[in-house]
């Protein structure tokens, strides 16, 4: 696990791109603190830059940017592929010989071997690299499969630059760093900003499982290709493959190719634990550690005074049970508090799903025992594991067939209904619609259901229940509409599937990379510390869309393929509880700890000197928070990561 970053223009002078790459890859020290490594093409066409995190093959044979034996290719890689020892071994017997034994140097005979493209596919893992060819004079970028691991790139007509965060590319005196308003726009509905975009308006993310091909004409024209690899797209719709054993043998199916994506993600030359929270995902990547494992699997928790997002009483019994060495850690306002100022470094564009700041402690805390920990992220878009799958099905159920204006009159009566202060409607209702409104009120919740109703589209009903900030247009300034995302606008191929499907491959694609692994990528990262997910494995994937849907949401429960691989490993009743997630009791801070730090960033007379947002809107909703009438920490907590992300000088 590392931190890249370069660039391919025209021309230049070697030594004066190796001390600009220099320059642009110690910014990101913190992703590969045991060392660095910079090379430029003697023509000054390309310089390609690394910070080493050493996790294998810890000698400087491991060290980049690394030569291909033949000198063709260079590479500058971040990431690990995992199956380097079977390929290696492969490759031997073609001939290849080695100088250590780092899956980078595994990685560059492949691709001598069998061509990029070729190679890439056979790789299990997670990546992000560059790789230039001499031969060709090219530059290829590649992102792996899932998005695991970051890429930013901003293309010119004479430049292509590139990094794994957004201040390495700040450093060249070319990034594009204007503030973009529309993805400012689509960061609030979504609390993250969606790919392809960034909040600059140069700058922009690479799509998962593609290559990003360049090179620079003889007129000196930058051309580009990007090319898919992998899609999620090819597991979807008729033409997928489709599992075709009965439930017993799916579940035995996944605990081989779970099982052996764990058991290669244990491969590694320095200390490694996992983070256990105690739910099912993570706590069935824990057990298979332990089922392969002769020592105890060191693993790690965050807990809260708050009994409602207090998961470390559970991750205690689970590690109790399967004998692990855990180490807890409970978080006050104070330790929040403290993280606040490190978030915009961290996440270098405005980020806003809370579960951040836990996120960082918690890996702050592994990496004091490890160098590597894997996590259990990706399960519940895999094998439906959220409730609003489930509930957002059955409402389109029964109100997608109605024509438009009942619809409208429907919605009317429910807004109606949102007027009462009725006891009786608050608590009749209430559970009726928690999954969308979370804490509050029923008047709260029929408002979010009224304009669920309205939707004209199940596409823009699933976009209203995964969103914060609704009329964004209204809130931004200078914009009159958003930019163009998946959500808002999906393409073809997963307009074609049935709700339920919709709603997690939607998820699979924009949400997971952009936010859930975004928020593992630099939480970890931001410390030192290599984060696995054996979940997200491409294998584990492929398996878990060819299921049948009924073998995720059996008898009522969610992921339940999941939970009985589980019960071969603990008892039910640390199995049976209710899903919690990873939030922060934000709500209640807001009101305490944080009242005077958010209170600034929100000011009114600060919003309008800003120029960026609508003053009007979000006072309304600050100061309805702090009365208790309504909880807009979701909202606020936007607001306030764009405003801290302003306010550090970007």
């Amino acid at each position: 696990m590392c931190g890249i970053a370069g660039f391919l223009q025209k021309g230049g002078r070697a030594d004066e791109n190796r001390e600009l790459v220099l320059r642009m890859i110690r910014r990101l020290r913190h992703r590969g603190p045991d060392g660095e490594g910079v090379w430029s093409s003697d023509e000054g066409a390309v310089a390609l830059g690394h910070a080493r995190l050493s996790i294998q093959d810890l000698s400087d044979s491991g060290a980049q940017p690394m030569f291909s034996a033949s000198g063709r290719f260079i590479i500058s890689f971040n990431g690990e592929v995992y199956n380097f020892p079977a390929l290696m071994r492969e490759l031997a017997k073609q001939g290849h010989r080695f100088r250590g034994h780092s899956d980078t140097e595994v990685m560059l005979a492949a691709i001598e071997q069998w061509g990029l493209k070729s190679a890439v596919s056979r790789f299990i893992g997670m990546f992000a690299f560059a790789l230039w060819d001499n031969a060709e004079k090219s530059l290829h970028l590649v992102r792996d499969r899932l998005g695991i691991k970051p890429m930013y790139y901003q293309q010119d007509r004479d430049l292509l630059l590139f990094g794994s965060e957004l201040k390495a590319l700040r450093e060249h005196p070319a990034a594009q760093t204007t503030i973009d308003r529309k993805s400012l726009a689509a960061y609030l509905r979504y609390c993250y900003v969606p790919a392809p975009y960034t909040i600059h308006e140069g700058i922009k993310k690479q799509p998962p499982g593609t290559i990003l091909s360049a090179r620079v004409d003889a007129s000196g024209k930058l051309e580009t290709e990007l090319e898919p690899f992998w899609t999620l797209a090819g597991l979807a719709g008729p033409g997928a493959t489709r599992f075709e054993g009965d439930y017993e043998e799916a579940i035995d199916q996944l605990q081989d190719v779970l099982g052996d994506a764990v058991s290669q993600r244990l491969i590694s030359d320095v200390p490694l634990g996992a983070f256990l929270s105690g739910g099912i995902d993570s706590s069935i990547v824990v057990a298979l550690m332990q089922h392969v494992s002769s020592n105890p699997v060191k693993t790690f928790t965050i807990g809260f005074s708050e009994d409602e997002y207090n998961e470390a009483k559970w991750a205690r019994k689970v590690a109790s049970h399967l004998r692990t060495d855990h180490t807890e850690f409970y978080v006050s306002p104070e330790d929040a508090r403290a993280v606040i100022p490190d978030l915009a470094s961290v996440y270098d564009e405005p980020f806003a799903d809370s579960s951040q700041i836990p996120t960082i402690l918690v890996s702050r805390l592994a990496r004091r025992s490890v160098t590597v920990c894997l996590s259990g992220d990706g399960g519940d878009e895999l094998f439906s594991g959220y409730k609003r799958y489930d509930l957002g099905a059955s409402v389109w159920r029964n109100v997608g067939w109605m024509p438009t204006t009942l619809r409208c009159g429907l919605s009317s009566v429910l807004e109606g209904l949102a007027g009462s202060k009725s006891s009786i409607l608050d608590r009749t209702l209430s559970p009726v619609f928690q999954r969308f409104g979370g804490a509050g009120n029923a008047s709260d919740k029929l408002q979010k259901a009224a304009a669920l109703v309205r939707a004209e589209t199940r596409e823009h009903f699933y976009q209203h229940i995964a969103s914060h900030w609704k009329n964004t247009a209204s809130i931004v300034k200078g914009i009159d509409a958003e930019p163009s995302t998946l959500l808002g606008d999906p393409p073809e191929w997963l307009r074609r599937l049935p709700m339920h499907e919709y709603m997690m491959l939607a998820d699979a694609s924009s949400y997971l990379p952009d936010d859930i692994l975004v928020k593992l990528d630099r939480a970890s990262m931001s410390c030192g510390l290599e984060a696995r997910v054996p979940i997200l494995d491409h294998r584990v994937v492929e398996l878990a869309f060819s299921l049948p849907l009924e073998y995720k949401r059996r008898g009522g429960q969610a992921k339940s393929v999941m939970r009985d691989l589980l019960a071969r490993f603990i008892p039910e009743q640390l199995i049976d509880r209710p899903k919690m997630g990873f939030g922060v009791p934000i709500d209640s801070w807001l009101r305490g700890a944080l009242h005077d730090w958010a209170a600034d960033l929100l000011s009114a007379e600060r919003l309008h000197r800003e120029g960026y947002l609508d003053p009007v809107p979000i006072t309304r909703k600050w100061h309805e928070h702090l009365s208790g009438d309504r909880d807009w920490s979701g909202y606020l907590w936007d607001v306030l990561m764009f405003q801290s992300w302003l306010d550090a000088g970007r």
